[in-house]
């Protein structure tokens, strides 16, 4: 057996490592020249997506390069504590959550991949899928096509091979939010504290980082979408007037020495064809999630889409079995996503009431509105084949 996977992200690397442990030959082809680059902002691990990096085997290698945040406080405008709890985990769970920058998380997990001996070919945008009697055709704008028994679409929230397997398919819109992040020095935060201040105009977020650095993240509230050439300058400018009213994020804007490019969030529709007999959707491809899960629930697929291979005889019934595993889970984040990005642009009459209730609704209710995600574990990969079983096996699918 061998598979294609596209996309060489969080998902896409995940998969590879996975997919490499049970003996399956794997080749990633990924668009971008260096998808492991300082992309984007800093991003968090759940206890539920760290249980797979374990599961993996590469659990140790991102904890190192993260920070480890055993705790999230959450502020209202007005700077009044609203929630106290553990970040990412249930108070028992010693699994603390790891936040790291976005491209150290690939850099680590494509590393895995290599020295497991999955190949990466990089500068390959796939253009078109094709079905075949025995597999999957990939092309590749370069010209370059590839066959393989399975093609895995780990591309992203602009997913082409999800548009390749339904015409039809959703497309992302934008959802009201955008982001933009930086580091800040000179400001004291405590170390292992995710704090999230729910502004006027947005959710701020801002933890401790090495070397007495701050990063914060502003997650702002906009109906329309914004224009993304301003400069650097213009964006702290900007951003230091909407968050005027808040004086902790007002301190790291004028303490900012190094701004992140902003990102747009976007929402997608359910997607009503996640696969076919070839060819399946993985991470944001096929269910783009966000609060803070993005990249641990693209983990739990990588693992179960594995596990299923390993346990059914034929890739279809591994695929429908992969899906019967994770629709209801995936819908339930999905809607819980939802109400989170509601939360970050919620009006003044929103906001009053949410600063009066959330204290006591966190205090009683926090870890069992919680516990169906952060104690989720998807356990093991199969004990790893020798060459003679992996070969009978890629007969047999």
């Amino acid at each position: 057996m061998n598979v294609i996977v596209i996309g060489g992200g969080v998902a896409g690397a995940a998969s590879a490592i996975a997919l490499r442990r049970l003996g399956v030959e794997v080749t990633v082809y990924e668009a971008y020249a260096e998808p492991a680059g300082q992309v984007g902002s800093f991003l968090s691990l759940a206890s539920n997506g760290l249980r797979v990096l374990r599961s993996l085997g590469v659990l140790e290698q991102v904890q190192r390069a993260g920070i480890d945040v055993p705790g999230q406080r959450m502020w209202s405008s007005s700077a009044k504590l609203l929630g106290d709890v553990p970040r990412g985990r249930l108070s028992g769970d010693e699994l603390h959550s790891v936040t790291l920058m976005r491209g150290a998380l690939v850099e680590a997990l494509r590393a895995e991949a290599l020295v497991a001996g999955a190949a990466i070919v990089t500068g390959e945008r796939l253009v078109d899928a094709v079905t075949t009697e025995g597999g999957v055709r990939a092309v590749f704008a370069s010209g370059r096509t590839a066959e393989a028994s399975l093609l895995i679409g780990a591309d992203g929230i602009r997913s082409a091979t999800r548009s390749l397997l339904d015409p039809h398919a959703p497309t992302p819109e934008y959802a009201g939010l955008y982001s933009i992040s930086g580091i800040a020095d000179g400001i004291e935060t405590e170390p292992g504290i995710f704090n999230l201040t729910f502004a006027r105009n947005g959710a701020f977020i801002h933890l401790a980082a090495p070397g007495g650095k701050v990063w914060w993240s502003a997650q702002v509230s906009s109906p329309a979408q914004p224009e993304l050439s301003r400069t650097d300058e213009e964006w702290l400018r900007h951003l230091a007037g909407l968050y005027r009213h808040e004086q902790v994020p007002s301190a790291i804007l004028d303490a900012t020495v190094e701004l992140h490019r902003p990102t747009l969030m976007h929402r997608l529709d359910a997607i009503p064809v996640c696969q076919n007999d070839r060819i399946a959707l993985l991470g944001d491809a096929g269910h783009p999630v966000g609060a803070g899960q993005g990249a641990s629930m693209a983990l739990e697929d990588a693992l179960v889409l594995a596990q299923s291979l390993a346990a059914e005889p034929s890739i279809k019934a591994a695929l429908s079995a992969y899906a019967a595993v994770r629709s209801d889970r995936v819908a339930k984040m999905v809607k819980a996503a939802s109400d989170n990005r509601d939360a970050k642009t919620a009006g003044p009459l929103a906001r009053w009431m949410r600063d009066l209730v959330m204290p006591v609704g966190v205090r009683l209710c926090y870890e069992r509105a919680t516990a169906w995600l952060y104690t989720h574990d998807c356990g093991e990969l199969p004990t790893s084949r020798t060459p003679a079983d992996s070969q009978a096996r890629g007969a047999r699918l």
